[in-house]
């Protein structure tokens, strides 16, 4: 029995409202060679585009398509033509390329993230070609530009983990039925920092520089001074620390978002062994985990940008 053909609405009753495509996962090592030193930037870049017309989607037309492989090809060739100097520059040089090359692409978003090697020391002396992976967090950066439009630019820190012992607590929380934790003014705080930040003109920004000062005010914040550390009464307002301090130093950024995820550790009870545990052995409960946003934006800004 032959089966009915498949129905379709005709093109004129709907309209499209967004239509994006591209590569993702485009991993690659860039390796400059300045006689025996050796320097490296290891990459995974995301390329999405929009063309000006949505042919493909709504008649099967591609003649207007750049092929994926192609967009990871010209990703592979802007690494060796024009290098890796910050992951922010090569996001540029790309969503660059695309809008001068083709005057069909009217909007081009590009991500990259950097593999966190740094050079092998011994004694102090750098080693010339070998370098070590660091879990001091995963810089990565956004950058999108429409033809014809200034090129907006995100940096960020993400899977950095941090901890402190003590000089944390939680207390004066709003109570009801269903609150069963205890209050506490010594515990340890655990967290995994996601952390993004917008720039206002890109021209002439030192993205290693302010890379670099974002984290130590990420680390400085969290922490406290090395000899005390600093009381943190919760989550949310380490967040905030983290994001009055890094704006204080940094005036370049307009804007900037925290995550802190919660990594909770819970005292073990050691009694049925004959053993005393004044919070020294601890378990780690990784799900469910609690999640602690803001994003901080300076007033003048944003009273600019309404």
């Amino acid at each position: 029995m032959q089966q009915p053909a498949v129905c379709h609405l005709p093109n004129e009753d709907v309209e499209v409202l967004n239509s994006v495509y591209g590569k993702n996962v485009i991993k690659l090592l860039r390796i400059r060679r300045d006689d025996k030193k050796h320097f490296i930037k290891e990459v995974e870049a995301c390329v999405h585009i929009r063309l000006n017309s949505v042919n493909e989607y709504l008649h099967g037309d591609n003649s207007a398509v750049i092929p994926t492989d192609t967009m990871k090809n010209i990703v592979l060739a802007l690494a060796k033509c024009k290098g890796i100097q910050t992951i922010e520059q090569f996001a540029l040089d790309i969503c660059n390329h695309f809008l001068s090359s083709y005057c069909h692409v009217v909007y081009i978003k590009a991500y990259v993230q950097e593999v966190p090697w740094r050079r092998l020391e011994k004694n102090g002396i750098p080693h010339v070609h070998s370098f070590i992976c660091v879990p001091e967090g995963i810089r990565f950066c956004e950058a999108e530009q429409c033809q014809n439009g200034r090129p907006l630019v995100i940096s960020g820190i993400k899977e950095l983990k941090l901890k402190k012992t003590t000089q944390s607590g939680f207390q004066g929380f709003h109570r009801d039925k269903y609150t069963t934790i205890p209050e506490r003014t010594d515990r340890v705080l655990s967290a995994e920092l996601f952390c993004k930040w917008s720039y206002g003109e890109c021209q002439d920004i030192d993205f290693d520089c302010i890379w670099g000062t974002v984290h130590e005010c990420v680390l400085e914040a969290f922490s406290g001074p090395p000899d005390c550390g600093e009381y943190s009464p919760s989550h949310q307002k380490t967040v905030n620390n983290i994001q009055m301090l890094t704006l204080a130093r940094v005036p370049q950024i307009q804007e900037i978002e925290v995550t802190l995820n919660n990594i909770y550790y819970d005292v073990t009870d050691l009694k049925k062994f004959g053993l005393t545990n004044d919070k020294e052995v601890l378990v780690p409960v990784e799900i469910p985990y609690a999640s602690y946003t803001c994003t901080l934006g300076r007033k003048k800004c944003l009273r600019e940008q309404a």
